[in-house]
């Protein structure tokens, strides 16, 4: 039987390039417009995984996110970094001359921003997806118009690659989680855990917390605060946190469960950013 990944974006975003490289090229996908058809993609058992992502070393992170993994209490089994590479693409024999308008996701025209400044006569235009816009210049053979997508998009949908690694920061990366929706017993190679954690108000709850994590030797590598819908003012803190020692681990959430008002594990899983 071939599971199915659900993606955000069609084949050849940056969502299927992580997909193929987690998981190999032996799965099906369910492309989604939006993080919300995605999650509902898992939720409603269509597919088996899915890749979200969650940041990106320029654009910063993506709270709505974290927020969706929260409230439909998904599992994040793993992650994956990519750099991205950024391209212009359009049908074969134009050049940049002959492109009046290059279509793509805000973000990546933003991260792009820089290129086209040299360009005047180029109209950006955001969209939903980096790979939609390639797949409809080349199903409708579009002239005239550009897109801002990875190279695989260009490989897939037969486009020349006009200008390449176009993007401002050349050490741009996506991370991306990989989730599922249902716990699933804990892997033995774990040295990774996304939490939730609820401190409440009192004089240095949250250094308490912290402290908890420091004493039990864990490596902070990620804090993000995000407010508790239903509670003004109220703030949960989505953290990041690496070990060495499962057990220190363990000993830590024990702590942190007597200390704090919640706790709750997002995921438990490989770090993939190791030094």
């Amino acid at each position: 039987m071939t599971n199915t990944i659900a993606i955000q974006g069609i084949q050849g975003s940056f969502h299927h390039q992580v997909a193929q490289h987690y998981f190999g090229d032996t799965y099906q996908y369910d492309e989604c417009l939006s993080f919300d058809t995605l999650v509902l993609s898992i939720l409603n058992g269509k597919s088996d995984y899915a890749v979200m992502a969650i940041g990106n070393s320029i654009a910063g992170t993506i709270l709505p996110n974290y927020s969706l993994i929260d409230a439909h209490n998904l599992n994040i089994i793993g992650e994956s970094y990519i750099n991205i590479s950024m391209n212009v693409m359009a049908l074969n024999g134009q050049t940049l001359s002959d492109i009046n308008e290059v279509a793509s996701h805000p973000i990546a025209l933003l991260q792009c921003k820089a290129f086209f400044k040299d360009y005047p006569h180029i109209k950006l235009v955001e969209d939903n997806d980096t790979a939609e816009v390639a797949k409809r210049i080349s199903e409708a053979q579009l002239k005239g118009i550009a897109a801002v997508a990875s190279p695989i998009a260009a490989n897939l949908y037969d486009l020349d690659i006009l200008a390449k690694d176009i993007h401002t920061v050349k050490t741009n990366q996506t991370r991306f989680l990989i989730l599922e929706a249902n716990k699933t017993k804990r892997k033995d190679t774990i040295n990774k855990a996304s939490l939730k954690l609820v401190v409440g108000h009192q004089k240095g709850s949250l250094a308490t917390a912290l402290n908890v994590l420091s004493d039990c030797q864990l490596n902070l590598t990620k804090i993000q605060s995000i407010p508790i819908i239903d509670q003004p003012w109220s703030y949960a803190m989505f953290v990041d946190v690496t070990f060495e020692n499962v057990e220190n681990y363990d000993k830590a959430i024990e702590i942190l469960e007597v200390m704090i008002e919640d706790v709750k594990i997002l995921g438990e899983y490989k770090n993939k950013l190791e030094a």
